[in-house]
């Protein structure tokens, strides 16, 4: 299945020079990534089979009366229907419990993170947007020069900024706003050497 852009070239090209603006003020490296999904989730249908299937069974025995010889199949019958049914894209990403998804976008976040190369310079001073659109979900991941000088409640509150607006179908008006503030607060913690030379891009879509 191929997915549409989840933002358009003028957006990826505005969210360029917010980037840019907001570096020339701090020595830190801004990234924003946009991924169509975090992970394909595809044991998420599994899971759920394999819980109506073990639920299912008691609810049969106690509220039917059918016999084992009965319930067996229809316990396996079952769990092939669920599985088959919720592992259609349009219905996967609809029932990816919350905790799953988090931690899938955390783990795909870093990697970004690291994709971009930041764990080669020596100042360690990189942050990183992250957005899944699959099911929804945002991360704010900084390299380890950061995490030692900045509180992690001002991560908190750039996802916060950037979901506001998202749930108002507003996402790169998030993102953009969520890129100022980030570098603003980079600014002071790590003012610029005007020695910059960036050489990867700045925003991706996967």
């Amino acid at each position: 299945m191929v997915s549409p852009p989840a933002i358009t070239p003028d957006e990826h090209a505005r969210l360029s020079r917010e980037i840019r603006a907001a570096e020339q003020k701090t020595a830190a490296e801004i990234y924003v990534v946009v991924a169509h999904s975090a992970d394909d989730f595809r044991l998420v249908p599994v899971l759920w089979a394999a819980l109506v299937a073990l639920i299912l069974p008691w609810i049969l025995w106690f509220a039917v009366g059918l016999t084992i010889a009965i319930i067996l199949p229809l316990q396996a019958l079952a769990f092939l229907v669920v599985s088959a049914v919720l592992s259609h894209p349009s219905l996967r990403y609809r029932v990816v419990p919350p905790g799953i998804a988090g931690d899938a976008a955390n783990r795909a976040a870093v990697a970004q993170l690291m994709a971009h190369g930041v764990h080669l310079d020596g100042n360690r001073t990189a942050i990183l947007l992250y957005v899944s659109m699959l099911p929804r979900h945002i991360e704010v991941v900084a390299d380890h020069g950061i995490h030692a000088r900045v509180d992690r409640k001002h991560w908190r509150e750039l996802v916060g900024m950037i979901r506001h607006e998202a749930q108002a179908g507003r996402l790169v008006d998030g993102l953009a706003a969520a890129v100022r503030v980030s570098g603003e607060l980079l600014a002071r913690e790590f003012p610029t050497t005007g020695d910059r030379r960036r050489v990867r891009e700045d925003v991706v879509e996967t």
